[in-house]
């Protein structure tokens, strides 16, 4: 990241009447790396740590989360009861957190606003930090792949980091929750590879509902020379036999339009609707603190 890339995220932010505060080493570089994993995490743990300070927002996604979690206090960081926004490689954090009883949200960052989105996207972020319902009509929904209705805590996020969650300390866990999947710059064959491996974890088949975005830019990453099967075919084929309640097409992730979704409470997915509507409130922050200490416990 770099300065000029924040500034249109800066003026908006601050437009809409929020102080921003920028990490110490938020520009930092090393390689493919927002810079050295201490210092990346002693930002995070600052920030979390910081009376001062109401909501974290990561600045992109990429590569490096996981690199972060043996240096991160992660009790104290959910104990805050700060609201926290991301996505992509930060679908690592989420987990985490959510375990720890944080909600947390899959929203865009500095680095979605420096193309153009439609009005709503804001809309549904500015929404989220001021404790409201982030879900705008504006928003399309989603198409049915398995019809139904379901209830659930949300989990999930980019597809990669999910299958790459399985085996460490704070892991997917689908069972009786609603899932939101998406991925971006995957060829088709991965996204095979990746929704079976959470078959064969016996992870996803026990999920309650499921909600997929969109592979972003999959199908253009598809080799002609072994068979260019479509993203959503693969996904129908590996998941439309489940029998769980499924949509496609939710605004949410890499793709042009995002709402911001939160993770870690409860929603009710029709499926045959193509909505989702979440069924408890953030609860702010010292409501969140109250609701940490009980899972804790």
């Amino acid at each position: 990241m770099t300065p000029e890339k924040i500034q249109p995220f800066v003026q908006m932010i601050e437009d809409a009447g929020f102080g921003l505060t920028v990490g110490e080493h938020a520009f930092d570089s090393d390689f493919y790396l927002a810079g050295d994993d201490r210092l990346r995490a002693k930002d995070l743990q600052d920030a979390f740590a910081d009376d001062s300070i109401d909501a974290v927002v990561c600045s992109r996604g990429g590569y490096g989360c996981a690199r972060l979690m043996p240096y991160l206090d992660l009790d104290a960081m959910a104990q805050s009861g700060k609201t926290f926004l991301g996505f992509s490689d930060i679908t690592t954090l989420h987990l985490a957190l959510n375990r720890r009883g944080l909600a947390t949200f899959h929203a865009p960052m500095p680095l979605s606003f420096t193309v153009e989105r439609e009005p709503w996207v804001w809309d549904s972020f500015l929404r989220a930090l001021r404790g409201e319902n982030p879900i705008v009509a504006e928003a399309p929904r989603g198409q049915t792949l398995t019809p139904g209705v379901a209830e659930g805590v949300v989990t999930g996020g980019c597809l990669c980091l999910l299958a790459d969650s399985l085996g460490t300390p704070d892991p997917l866990d689908c069972r009786d929750k609603i899932i939101l999947i998406e991925d971006v710059d995957e060829n088709p064959h991965r996204i095979d590879a990746m929704v079976t491996h959470l078959l064969l974890a016996d992870q996803i088949q026990h999920a309650a509902g499921i909600v997929i975005g969109e592979m972003t830019r999959s199908d253009e990453k598809s080799d002609e020379s072994i068979g260019a099967k479509p993203w959503l075919e693969i996904v129908r084929d590996r998941l439309g036999g489940l029998g769980v309640p499924t949509i496609t097409g939710f605004p949410f992730g890499h793709c042009k339009n995002m709402l911001t979704l939160p993770l870690g409470i409860r929603a009710r997915l029709d499926a045959n609707a193509g909505t989702l509507t979440y069924l408890e409130a953030f609860g702010g922050r010292e409501g969140m603190k109250q609701r940490i200490n009980g899972v804790m416990e």
